[in-house]
């Protein structure tokens, strides 16, 4: 049994926490992200892993910054044997990084040394990619630079989105870190350098939603499913905005420009910049709710040569 001291914040962390306190852990204290206003009235919401540590009965900490709180006192004190740190939302500084006798370990959503950074789930679709899987590492300072420890793959479905991959990952996670906590226990892990390889994966911005009909279909298919549910891929049609949730690479080319609408039979279907088309098959227009693209044609005059994005 380890003393741990677990990080994290949203959905995706709580797994792990689950899998660790029923493994017989011992964890002392929950370090999560302040409680946020949410929903039309901005009422204070408390992140998922706060929730769970309070139905678990562990203390919790919200501090705004690690680096300007007591945090490092708290955790002198608790004196654990290792950190475990899962989509926390903060930067561990390094007196921190160093005062477990095992170290900090944290349970990252790709194959590392490939997409270090905040958002690897969306952009190991965005970017086409067939495999992703976790890695834990040993933390160290730098961006996801820590030595790995060990890794687990799984493949990315052809229609997968960042929803269910999110999903999937968090219960990967919550089982790679438990082989990766006994190992280190009994001493039978050796910690390997992750080499000077290594892409990133940025924080994902709402503006980055919009839709770029020069690139292909394939591509912005991918970039659709990587924004779904946020920050999702959207458009303009005829002045009003669009939000796309489900879409398809047509097996139809075109010759029309980049963006304009090229057919119209029970999808609203787009030019991409190599003569490809994309439909897009349900939408949300904005101010209403979702509903099939075919619904909305029978409702809505669209124009073949219609220009999307205007």
């Amino acid at each position: 049994m380890l003393n741990i001291v677990y990080m994290g914040t949203p959905d995706f962390a709580v797994p792990a926490l689950e899998s660790i306190i029923s493994e017989g852990h011992n964890v002392q204290a929950i370090f999560a992200q302040p409680d946020k206003p949410a929903g039309r009235g901005y009422n204070l919401r408390k992140p998922p892993v706060k929730i769970c540590a309070e139905k678990h009965g562990i203390a919790v900490y919200q501090p705004e910054k690690l680096r300007d709180s007591d945090a490092e006192a708290v955790i002198k004190q608790l004196n654990p044997d290792i950190i475990v740190v899962a989509a926390y939302g903060q930067i561990l500084p390094e007196s921190i990084l160093k005062l477990p006798r095992l170290g900090c370990v944290n349970i990252h959503a790709s194959l590392l040394p490939r997409l270090r950074g905040a958002a690897p789930i969306q952009w190991a679709i965005y970017n086409g990619d067939k495999v992703t899987g976790i890695t834990t590492m040993k933390m160290a300072k730098g961006l996801d630079t820590g030595d790995i420890l060990e890794q687990a793959e799984t493949e990315i479905g052809e229609n997968e989105t960042a929803d269910s991959l999110h999903d999937r990952l968090s219960a990967l996670g919550a089982k790679i870190i438990i082989s990766t906590l006994n190992k280190l226990e009994n001493g039978s892990i050796t910690p390997r350098p992750q080499g000077d390889e290594f892409t990133y994966a940025p924080l994902i911005k709402k503006s980055m939603g919009e839709i770029d009909f020069s690139k292909t279909a394939r591509e912005i298919y991918n970039m659709i499913r990587a924004f779904t549910p946020w920050p999702s891929a959207f458009t303009m049609l005829n002045g009003r905005r669009i939000k796309i949730v489900e879409a398809a690479v047509s097996d139809k080319t075109t010759k029309m420009p980049a963006g304009s609408v090229c057919f119209t039979d029970g999808a609203i279907s787009a030019a991409c910049g190599d003569g490809s088309v994309i439909d897009f098959l349900v939408i949300q227009p904005e101010g209403s709710g979702k509903m099939p693209a075919d619904a909305f044609l029978r409702g809505h005059a669209v124009e073949i040569g219609a220009v999307l994005g205007k």
